[in-house]
């Protein structure tokens, strides 16, 4: 998969050094991931949490950290919406924040 955009996830780590190692061993996965569909993605991540058809939310460090995305499966991109912890994640509705492009 194409994840865009790690740069969103360094500038995290860098704040939450506990999850530097975390985010990069789920990056690495998820880089030579091919899921076509969210059933695929359950086989490998039982634990994420399917919110609509192209929104996951993964548990970082035990659920320490949670990271929202979206995925395009036909295309093969992962696009980083949002990264936080546990309680920063309870304040969001997180069938609504969006992908912002940062630079």
């Amino acid at each position: 998969m194409r994840i865009i955009s790690r740069k969103t996830l360094t500038k995290y780590w860098k704040k939450h050094t506990d999850s530097e190692q975390p985010l990069k061993a789920w990056f690495d996965e998820a880089l030579n991931a091919n899921w076509s569909a969210a059933s695929e993605l359950k086989q490998q991540y039982r634990n994420a949490s399917i919110i609509t058809k192209k929104r996951v939310v993964f548990n970082i460090k035990g659920n320490h950290h949670l990271l929202v995305v979206d995925i395009e499966y036909n295309l093969g991109i992962v696009f980083i919406v949002w990264i936080g912890t546990h309680v920063d994640y309870g304040k969001l509705n997180i069938k609504e924040i969006t992908y912002v492009k940062s630079n």
